[in-house]
């Protein structure tokens, strides 16, 4: 039986080809990005964070805390400015800054009409542990004395960054000082020693990470320092007294495990803690411009106005 055109048109790919399509473009992309020579790996992320994270939406006010630069990411229409959210961005605390993280800076200010505070903590190798915790800390104090109280900060991040969230309020908590509203993890890298079981189950499927890159970033920011430490590990915390957490996740990423296993310590910690692992997704896909970044940007959003209540 011959087969018409037709009926060559109607048959769709299935969504499982599409997902596999679009996580070896992925690869491809990440791939390009990805460089030995650190200073074109950051040179790289910038272009990107240019190329996608602008938008006529936004304004974009650079800043300077002490000798720290970042900026503010605002929607450009009247809104509330009760709330602030302080963005840490991800790269593995050796790449990243301001400018990459507009590919979710933007979103994240667009989907709540908040104010976004991004800033650009000292990288390793240079500048290995605690300075990103240290600077982290600048910004913090940064926001207290434009007259935000903690509890009108949400702060949030990816990969990396949603590792330097979360030692920012275990930092703030040992110092016996007020907690933010609540935080919002992408990603989050909370397991330095590599524990979890999707380290191996994703390995052959996580079109960003590997172990490889994984154990140069831990060099570079660690060095010879104890990796369980709670403020290079936050997932070795005491989360006791910790805010609200919303954490998402991708069920293809070698990641995967640490956002699983920081949700169970949570709950056991008797903090209000929720998770989405979004299926077929990749490490931090909400920097990708796909239906499924700017929906999970949306519950991120419905997240911040449920504690903001």
């Amino acid at each position: 039986m011959a087969i018409t055109p037709k009926k060559l048109l109607s048959k769709k790919p299935s969504p499982e080809a599409v997902n596999q399509s679009m996580m070896t473009l992925i690869k491809k992309v990440h791939g390009i990005i990805e460089n030995p020579d650190i200073e074109k790996h950051r040179h790289s992320q910038d272009q990107v964070g240019a190329l996608l994270g602008n938008s006529k939406e936004l304004l974009y006010k650079s800043i300077t805390i002490k000798d720290m630069e970042g900026e503010w990411i605002c929607v450009n229409r009247a809104h509330m400015k009760k709330y602030v959210i302080l963005y840490c961005h991800g790269g593995g605390y050796s790449t990243g800054s301001s400018l990459y993280a507009r590919t979710l800076t933007t979103k994240l200010a667009s989907s709540t009409s908040m104010d976004v505070l991004s800033f650009d903590y000292r990288l390793a190798p240079e500048n290995p542990y605690p300075a990103a915790v240290e600077d982290a800390m600048k910004a913090w104090d940064y926001l207290m004395l434009l007259g935000y109280g903690a509890r009108d900060v949400i702060v949030a991040g990816d990969s990396a960054g949603g590792n330097l969230a979360l030692s920012l309020v275990l930092k703030l908590k040992q110092e016996d000082r007020l907690l933010p509203r609540g935080l919002v993890l992408m990603s989050p890298w909370t397991d330095l020693t590599s524990s979890g079981k999707s380290h191996g189950s994703r390995a052959e499927v996580d079109p960003v990470l590997d172990a490889e890159y994984l154990e140069r970033m831990i060099t570079n920011y660690a060095g010879e320092k104890e990796l369980a430490d709670p403020f290079i590990s936050p997932l070795f915390g005491d989360f006791k007294g910790f805010p609200p957490v919303y954490i998402q996740v991708g069920d293809n990423e070698i990641l995967l495990s640490d956002s699983v296993m920081l949700h169970k310590k949570l709950i056991q910690a008797n903090v209000s803690a929720k998770i989405d692992i979004f299926k077929g997704m990749w490490h931090v896909f909400q920097m990708s411009p796909l239906k499924a970044a700017y929906d999970a940007m949306e519950k991120n959003a419905e997240f911040i106005f449920d504690i903001c209540r």
